[in-house]
């Protein structure tokens, strides 16, 4: 039995990456649809919901900067992953990365964080969509039927009566109706999710525009929350917000702000569990992950700064406002004969989601596609449909997965989680750069993270420390439920995937176009 740090040779990575036929994914993605691949992740309920809540809690107009703090730490976890993507273009993303650079243990551990990242993450904004759709339609004088809209653990007071939900219609449809599209094929998916695009930006641009004309420059001031700010309370006289921890005022609240933003940033990564399905993914992956993610700063720094700008953060403070309405409410408060635009907005909002979730479930089917191969979960996950070539059984385990979860349990559960494995996965894949830089220096490399020699790592440094900065900064309870879902994983890692590991069984298996001789089998060093 090899050591659970053995590592996959890159040599059989670069063997799948340029393999064909039956059994393997087709390439038909460009450049352009990885870019609108990573702003449909990127730009969902992140800049709608997180922006007013980082504002309210921990930086105040200077959530702008929290966005710049936190885009840093993306660029250089970004810069990161170009160079993996581009080097090692195979499903499985960070995952795959790992696993040839820290070894198979390490990989797992990056595999079950990224459930956190892409299944949870789904299943949470698939309910947050069937929210939005019941207030879209009660604009048109409609709603859903409690119980047929929410799940059995919930339960409200409706027009007098203590109503109980049965099951999340909406959420269980969304999903299945992606799912469906993601069988379908890689191509319409890309289609459909540009589409939306488009149609979601547009909104945002237009916010910008007409927002902009309403800005009020006292809003503005101070720029950081002062360090003695008063208490806020709501209409009952109830302190709902103080500001005397260090991650609260100043530029720590910054620090504090750019955890919360950070959730507004998950999804360029997702580009990179794509890269066995891009044309050239040498020069297409790192446009479509760093184009992404410059697109979406630009795009969320002038969004805070008129947000913050239309309505004053203390405004957004009481969960009544700051919440889930929060746009809306700064819309119908402070810009009058635009109340058209709060309906638009929640119709971006409900567009954002359904991106979100395409590419969060796309992403998720790519890492079981990939773990599954390599034997560390069932190789069904492995299996591509004989005309469709996608990873269908893949998809129809998570539409089950993803799906029951979004029918049957409140979406609170998921929380900050999908934060932690997403900054946990950057700060390894910062690492592997390094790392790989000194096991396989002559490796060619069609992208290079700049400042990044195996001597002077510095783009790789500050891309780990800087998102374990923003690890720590996260609440205390979203971190032991973090900690309790690692533990679950290492506990599932030892009884199934240590068994049956390819490599831990000494079997590495080749792709059926791959060139015999270009094949390096595990050596001693590597177990």
């Amino acid at each position: 039995m090899a050591s659970i740090f053995a590592k996959k040779p890159l040599a059989v990575l670069l063997g799948e990456a340029n393999s064909s036929g039956h059994g393997t994914l087709q390439r038909t993605l460009g450049a352009g649809n990885l870019v609108a691949l990573g702003v449909g992740a990127i730009i969902g309920a992140g800049l709608f919901v997180r922006t007013a809540a980082a504002a309210a809690q921990a930086s105040g107009p200077g959530v702008t900067l929290a966005f710049i703090v936190a885009a840093i730490g993306c660029v250089f976890a970004g810069l990161c992953y170009a160079e993996f993507a581009a080097m090692i273009p195979i499903a499985g993303s960070a995952y795959t990365y790992a696993y040839t650079t820290m070894g198979e243990f390490v990989a797992w551990v990056i595999g079950w964080a990224l459930i956190m990242e892409y299944a949870l993450g789904a299943a949470t904004v698939s309910i947050a969509w069937s929210e939005y759709l019941n207030k879209l339609l009660q604009v048109f004088g409609k709603s859903l039927p409690y119980n047929l809209s929410h799940s059995p653990f919930e339960s409200a007071v409706v027009n007098g009566t203590v109503e109980h939900g049965l099951i999340n219609l909406p959420a269980l449809f969304i999903i299945v109706a992606l799912s469906l599209l993601l069988i379908k094929g890689t191509q319409e998916s890309a289609l459909f999710n540009a589409i939306v695009v488009v149609l979601k930006v547009a909104i945002v641009l237009v916010f910008i525009a007409v927002g902009w004309q309403f800005i009020n420059p006292v809003n503005h001031t101070p720029y950081l929350i002062p360090e003695n700010a008063e208490p806020v309370k709501n209409a009952a006289g109830v302190v709902v917000r103080e500001y005397t921890e260090w991650n609260k005022h100043g530029w720590g609240g910054i620090l504090g702000g750019a955890a919360i933003v950070f959730f507004a940033f998950i999804g360029f990564d997702a580009v990179s569990t794509a890269a066995q399905e891009a044309k050239n993914p040498k020069r297409d992956m790192p446009i479509g992950i760093l184009g992404s993610l410059a697109v979406c700063t630009v795009l969320y720094i002038l969004f805070g700064h008129v947000l913050t700008g239309v309505a004053n953060w203390r405004e957004f403070a009481d969960p009544a406002l700051g919440g889930e309405a929060s746009v809306t409410y700064a819309i119908k408060a402070h810009m009058p004969g635009y109340e058209w635009l709060g309906t638009a907005v929640t119709v971006a909002i409900l567009l954002g989601f359904s991106s979100v979730i395409l590419v969060m479930l796309m992403g998720q089917s790519r890492v079981f596609f990939s773990m599954a191969k390599d034997g560390l979960m069932p190789k069904a996950f492995s299996d591509l449909h004989p005309r469709f070539n996608t990873p269908y059984k893949s998809n129809l385990a998570l539409l089950v997965f993803v799906g029951g979860f979004a029918a049957f349990v409140p979406g609170s559960v998921a929380g900050d989680l999908t934060s932690f494995g997403t900054l946990l996965a950057f700060v390894l894949v910062s690492i592997g750069v390094w790392l790989m830089r000194r096991s396989d220096p002559d490796q060619p490399r069609p992208f290079r993270s700049p400042l990044s020699s195996a001597s002077f790592p510095l783009v790789p440094i500050l891309g780990a420390a800087v998102c374990t900065l923003m690890i720590l900064a996260l609440d205390t309870n979203t971190l032991k439920l973090a900690l309790g879902w690692m533990l679950i994983g290492f506990i599932v890692y030892f009884l199934y995937g240590k068994r049956n590991s390819m490599l831990q069984k000494g079997v590495v298996v080749v792709p059926t176009e791959m060139d015999e001789e270009a094949f390096i089998k595990p050596n001693k060093d590597n177990l």
